[in-house]
């Protein structure tokens, strides 16, 4: 099986690098200074679960052919439509698995790549691209949860069970994997409204005086929006999310705040916009999704007007 990877960051060099380390055949599709880097470094990923540095085969947008069986899809939601315009020419015969925060994604990849191409697919994973070019994967967790959206057993879909078999990662062939991308936004959406919002991270905000109580909130929305929405959280997810979301050492915090820090661009309108307007739409408390989205909206007029404090 050839498997294309959309870029070599965070998430999409951790996964695709560990289905490298295990053989795999894989290739990642990156712009000219990532390449110089990795041909000159190799893909390098400091990790628990082991480290890695290895060589690895990549291909720039122009080069890009058909080919290929799987495409794993990972970039930011701002980045949606360059990122669909990237891989198109890799398309042909191959499966998309999309591994993006949230779910309003999957509309456009569906009317780009027909719905028929596109499996659904998650991501759980505390990883960071440093500045170096090194990717730092900062806790145990590093779950890839993919699947066929009509729940099927496809050949596709097991033939890349058999590659993630090979390999570090922890992975699940869902047969629900809308119910596992609701699962994720459910947990995502009150990680990256409540650490953004408040501006630290879980173990900081727990501290707090009512960080547990807003954290809660939050999640206990999430929750009935999905209710609402048709997929409702089985209990050992809420419980994982429960757990994770208010550990008193938590020392993690979502992707968005990082971003936000460093004065990036953030996904407020695909994650905690997207659960805002589904929770007016079925009149679930808005409470903390709002304030949430009022502050990410702020920040991002402050950034659109450059005037963030310089570092």
């Amino acid at each position: 099986m050839k498997t294309l990877v959309l870029g070599a960051g965070a998430i999409g060099g951790y996964f695709g690098g560990r289905l490298a380390e295990a053989g795999s055949d894989v290739t990642f599709l990156v712009r000219p200074r990532r390449r110089e880097v990795l041909e000159r470094d190799g893909l390098v990923v400091e990790s628990p679960k082991g480290n890695m540095k290895l060589p690895v085969k990549t291909v720039l947008a122009e080069e890009l052919k058909p080919g290929y069986d799987i495409v794993l899809f990972t970039c930011k939601a701002y980045d949606l439509d360059s990122a669909m315009d990237a891989i198109a020419p890799a398309m042909k015969g191959a499966a998309l698995v999309p591994m993006l925060n949230g779910i309003a994604h999957m509309e456009k990849l569906d009317a780009r790549f027909g719905a028929a191409n596109v499996m659904g697919g998650t991501a759980q994973i505390n990883v960071m691209l440093r500045p170096d070019g090194s990717i730092l994967h900062a806790d145990p967790l590093q779950r890839l949860v993919y699947g066929e959206r009509n729940k099927s057993k496809s050949p596709r879909a097991q033939a890349f069970a058999d590659e993630l078999g090979k390999s570090k990662i922890d992975w699940v062939l869902s047969e629900d994997v809308g119910l596992e991308m609701w699962e994720k936004v459910v947990f995502l959406s009150a990680l990256a409204a409540i650490t953004c919002l408040f501006r630290g991270n879980v173990r900081e905000i727990m501290g707090a005086p009512g960080g547990r109580e807003a954290m809660q909130r939050t999640l206990d929305a999430n929750r009935l929006i999905a209710i609402a929405e048709g997929y409702t959280p089985r209990p050992q997810a809420i419980e994982r999310a429960t757990a994770r979301l208010t550990d008193p050492e938590g020392l993690w915090s979502a992707s968005m705040l990082r971003d936000l820090e460093a004065g990036g661009q953030v996904e407020s309108d695909h994650i905690v916009g997207w659960m805002l307007e589904r929770a007016i739409k079925h009149g679930v408390d808005v409470t903390m999704l709002s304030m949430a989205y009022t502050h990410l909206k702020t920040y991002e007029n402050r950034r659109k007007a450059d005037r963030l404090p310089k570092r």
